[in-house]
């Protein structure tokens, strides 16, 4: 079966479909590259990409400081020799600084030392160049399901269940139908329950970068999807965050599996000032 990630758990029936053709493809995993082997990155790339990634790939640390400093990723894969310092100053920076997206390392160095050092500047896990894709994808997935405080792939809050593999929704045990961005739309709040999102977050996980439409149209799909949980039994679980998004009523959400602590929301640096990302 194909590995994919824990937002999408499909792909097309020829590669192991877990829900059955025509069902929407929409993006939530963002993934930073660290990468300056030009045909590794675009290897790596494909790879990711093809399991419903949004990859955006820099070559230098510098470069991908700056990124993490003003945009949001659920995980940074980044290889050790960078052309302008070394991938374990760029883990060091992030952490110094505060910045706790899990990092996957990827290595050509098989010594225990080179592994020591890495968890030890914070990595998440590390990967032996060369790599594997499968794996590579695999490891990635499990890092950000793990990072989101979930091992299985039934989301809940409150009375309401979100089953990732037939996507389907339920609350109180009771199917609600829902349309694909309706899905869409709570699959992001649930994998992400006890964090703002961002309305920009919700179009990325809709369209993919893609065609898409204004932000308003966030506010038509959460409007319908409360006013069609609320039919069966569930009126209060999205509360709005003035001028940023939306996140899952407090009262609702699941506590963190034990040893996974709550990640707390980062609102983009160059916004901090704004106040508002809307």
């Amino acid at each position: 079966m194909a590995h994919t990630f824990p937002d999408k758990l499909r792909n097309s029936p020829k590669n192991g479909d877990m829900v059955g053709a025509g069902a929407p493809k929409e993006t939530v995993v963002r993934v930073l590259l660290v990468e300056a082997d030009k045909t590794s990155a675009a290897d790596t790339t494909l790879a990711l990409t093809s399991a419903r990634a949004t990859v955006d790939a820099v070559e230098s640390g510098e470069e991908a400081l700056e990124l993490l400093l003003h945009y949001e990723y659920d995980i940074v894969v980044l290889a050790l020799l960078l052309p302008d310092m070394p991938g374990y100053e760029v883990l060091r920076n992030m952490r110094s600084r505060k910045i706790t997206t899990p990092v996957l390392v990827l290595s050509s160095l098989t010594n225990p030392q080179a592994k020591v050092k890495a968890f030890g500047l914070g990595a998440d896990d590390f990967i032996n160049k060369p790599v594997d894709h499968t794996e590579l994808v695999a490891r990635v997935s499990a890092i950000v399901r793990r990072s989101f405080g979930f091992t299985q792939q039934v989301l809940r809050a409150g009375n309401v269940a979100l089953y990732q593999d037939s996507r389907e929704v339920t609350v109180g045990g009771a199917p609600v139908e829902l349309s694909g961005k309706e899905y869409g739309t709570l699959e992001l709040l649930l994998l992400r329950q006890g964090r703002a999102v961002r309305k920009e977050v919700f179009l990325s996980h809709l369209y993919g970068g893609i065609n898409e439409p204004g932000i308003r149209i966030i506010d038509v799909f959460v409007c319908h999807l409360r006013q069609k949980l609320a039919r069966a039994g569930n009126d209060d679980l999205v509360t709005t965050v003035t001028g940023y998004g939306y996140v899952i009523s407090g009262r609702h959400a699941e506590p963190t599996a034990p040893g996974h602590a709550a990640a707390p929301a980062r609102t983009p640096r160059v916004l901090d000032d704004a106040v508002s990302a809307a």
